[in-house]
C-alpha cells in the first residue's frame, strides 16, 4: 500500500494548464485498479492518493507521468506502508500487493 503526496511546487500557478491531463491520469489509475482514493489535502497544499497492487518501481514510473509532475506543478512523495493492524472493513487491501 502506498500514499502518494503531491505537494504544490514552484509552478503551482500553472495548475489550470495541466488540470485536464492530471484528471485523465488519475482516471487511468482508477481504471487500472491501482488508485483507491484521491483528493485534495485539507491544508490546501496539494493532493494525496492511496495506491495498491503495483510494484514500487512501477508506481514511481506512473507518478512520473502525471502532468502535474512533468509540468512542475507538484513535487511527488511516495510513502510505502506495510500495515500490521487494519480494520476488518479494509481486509481487501491485504491482497492488493
Amino acid at each position: 500500500m502506498y500514499f502518494i503526496l503531491l505537494t504544490f511546487a514552484e509552478q503551482k500557478g500553472r495548475l489550470a494548464e495541466f488540470l485536464d491531463g492530471h484528471k485523465a491520469w488519475l482516471q487511468q489509475g482508477f481504471e487500472d485498479g491501482v488508485f483507491l482514493a484521491a483528493g485534495s489535502m485539507t491544508d490546501g497544499e496539494g493532493g494525496a492518493i492511496l495506491a495498491v497492487g503495483e510494484s514500487e518501481e512501477a508506481l514511481f514510473a506512473r507518478v512520473a507521468q502525471d502532468p502535474f509532475v512533468t509540468g512542475g506543478v507538484v513535487e511527488p512523495e511516495i510513502i510505502g506502508v506495510a500495515p500490521t493492524m487494519m480494520d476488518p472493513r479494509l481486509d481487501f487491501l491485504r491482497g492488493g500487493e
